[in-house]
């Protein structure tokens, strides 16, 4: 029996490379493949996200994520984070896959299927990045309520609506309504905070995240009572009211 096994197991070896010597891979048309971040942020009370002006056509002078072709030799997750790296000087925050955007005439140079990721970075970090040359610090205008999802705005420094490139628009609400989704199931909002925090600035990227208030006092016994937050026994500093005590998660690597 074992023979048999070993007999047939090294037939099949010889004729799947006699099937790979032959294979002609142009017999079959292929899509481009290119990964697309979406870069998202709480910045003071507005949900923030970087775009870069394009340079060249397709849709050259309207603004885009950051976004480019996947190597042969390179993954999904490595191509993802050589953009953010390259295009946006940002490393080491976190980033998720998010959605496939494959609709045929999305991108009208060819047929471009774009795998989508969502980074999160604090308010500090995102003010730090150079927004020189192409890139934009954008505002982001969900225009829907809770987990409705559809496309959203992004508005420049100067308060002027942004034309996106491609399918960018729904790109970002599908980040936003993943986001929102998730806050309240995963420790994902820690990402877009410092190290340490108020319980106020907890509040603030919750509020901005879901687009609308909540009850302080509920929220904060929700938050102390949910044991993913350290005290860290430190207070503001040069701060001009009374210093609020900073906390941090527990398990930041849990989401």
């Amino acid at each position: 029996m074992g023979k048999r096994r070993a007999r047939a197991r090294g037939a099949d070896k010889a004729g799947e490379a006699s099937l790979l010597a032959a294979y002609d891979p142009s017999a079959f048309e292929r899509p481009s493949l290119t990964v697309d971040v979406a870069l998202i942020s709480v910045v003071g009370d507005q949900l923030g996200t970087l775009l870069l002006r394009r340079e060249a056509h397709p849709y050259a002078g309207l603004a885009a994520l950051p976004g480019g072709f996947v190597a042969m030799a390179e993954s999904l997750d490595a191509a993802a984070e050589r953009v953010l790296r390259d295009k946006a000087g940002i490393e080491g925050v976190f980033l998720e896959q998010l959605y496939t955007f494959g609709a045929p005439e999305r991108d009208p140079r060819t047929r471009v299927v774009s795998v989508a990721y969502y980074a999160l970075v604090d308010g500090r970090a995102f003010a730090a990045i150079d927004t020189g040359g192409p890139a934009i610090d954008a505002r982001l205008d969900v225009p829907w309520e809770g987990e409705t999802g559809g496309p959203v705005d992004a508005i420049d420094p100067d308060g002027l609506p942004l034309e996106l490139a491609f399918d960018h628009a729904d790109i970002l609400g599908t980040a936003v309504k993943r986001i929102r989704g998730k806050l309240d199931y995963t420790p994902i909002g820690f990402q877009l905070l410092p190290d340490r925090f108020t319980l106020r600035q907890l509040q603030v990227v919750h509020e901005v995240v879901l687009g609308r208030p909540l009850n302080k006092d509920s929220f904060r016994r929700r938050m102390l009572a949910s044991g993913q937050l350290e005290a860290t026994g430190e207070r503001q500093a040069e701060v001009d009211h009374r210093p609020a005590a900073l906390y941090r998660f527990g398990r930041r690597s849990a989401v």
